[in-house]
């Protein structure tokens, strides 16, 4: 009987499908099966550096399905999981000190026996919070061995120093800024810019782009801010401001707008929603260039929706995106893509 066929299976946030495409497009993959929330690929000894430069994608694992795989077969032949983790570790093998397996029925005497022979074969150490992560799962009629190319997930950047609360995801951040049109631009404002997640990822992906501003009102979200720009090395080239949107801020004129917009948590108690969100337009209206792009990010989109129709821009395009919280709730927001009218 052949061996099954190794796939790479790249997970992203549910509703950014058609970013993930384009990315893998542009870099030649070879696309084997989809699904809502992850795409396979085809695997070859040079996936894994090509793999590390996604932007879209939040997670990425080398992967075999067939139906026999569940743990009781697995337990009696060890070198069909172990094949995939000496995949893993011939890549990167110091990065890997410890690793857990996630499996229905993870304290059965076969998924004990499948950890005792890594840990013995491997030497790795059995944590909750490991560097190498191995499921084992039947989400239909396959089973499907899956273990994280990476310790941490594709979409953690390494120029996080600090995580503000209700960050920006940075595979989102790459999303907005892919519908911004800034391989022709030269210019980008950031407004309610926070950690500065969505000028870092302009700034790493967009060389091309010379102005390079956010700003904020929240002295500590522009700190932490500051130092993921200098993480990022991108302290010459990314420039962030204390302005007040309500105060007009003149950093002249722009040929893309992004923005994470502010809802929820994120409000304060006597902050008026509508009125801000109004604000923002209208200085929008004001500083975009004719022939730029506005792109928003938001869980109220419906209320942004409402205050865009009535302005100069027109919607072109927007994508729902679905995100567990860490309360294993959903939040279905949206990015919203915007021209002004002619």
């Amino acid at each position: 009987m052949s061996e099954p066929e190794i796939k790479i299976k790249l997970s992203y946030i549910v509703g950014l499908k058609p970013v993930v495409l384009k990315e893998l497009k542009q870099h030649d993959f070879k696309i084997l099966d989809e699904t809502d929330d992850s795409v396979y690929v085809e695997f070859s000894d040079d996936m894994f550096s090509k793999i590390k430069h996604l932007r879209s994608v939040a997670r990425a694992y080398v992967v075999i399905q067939s139906d026999k795989y569940h743990p009781t077969y697995l337990s009696n032949h060890k070198s069909v999981l172990g094949n995939l983790i000496d995949i893993i570790l011939e890549v990167n093998k110091k990065s890997f000190k410890s690793f857990r397996i996630n499996c229905a029925g993870a304290d059965s005497s076969e998924v004990r026996s499948i950890a005792k022979y890594i840990e013995e074969t491997y030497e790795l150490e059995e944590k909750e919070e490991a560097d190498l992560k191995i499921y084992i799962i039947k989400p239909e009629d396959t089973w499907e061995i899956g273990i994280q190319i990476t310790p941490r997930p594709l979409s953690v950047r390494d120029y996080k120093v600090v995580n503000m609360s209700g960050a920006m995801d940075p595979t989102i951040a790459h999303a907005v800024n892919s519908f911004c049109n800034l391989e022709e631009a030269s210019s980008y404002l950031n407004v309610f810019s926070g950690s500065a997640t969505l000028l870092i990822e302009a700034g790493q992906s967009y060389p091309n782009l010379e102005n390079l501003i956010g700003f904020d009102n929240d002295k500590k979200h522009l700190s932490l801010s500051i130092q993921n720009i200098k993480k990022a090395d991108l302290i010459k080239r990314v420039k962030v401001k204390e302005a007040d949107i309500f105060y007009k801020p003149d950093f002249g004129k722009f040929d893309a707008i992004a923005s994470d917009l502010p809802f929820g948590m994120l409000i304060s108690k006597n902050e008026d929603l509508e009125n801000l969100y109004k604000t923002f337009v209208e200085y929008c209206e004001v500083k975009l260039e004719p022939r730029g792009r506005l792109v928003v990010y938001t869980s109220e989109y419906e209320l942004i929706e409402s205050i865009l129709s009535k302005s100069q821009f027109k919607i072109i395009q927007s994508l729902q995106l679905k995100l567990i919280t860490n309360a294993n709730a959903y939040l279905r927001p949206k990015i919203i893509v915007c021209e002004l009218k002619n």
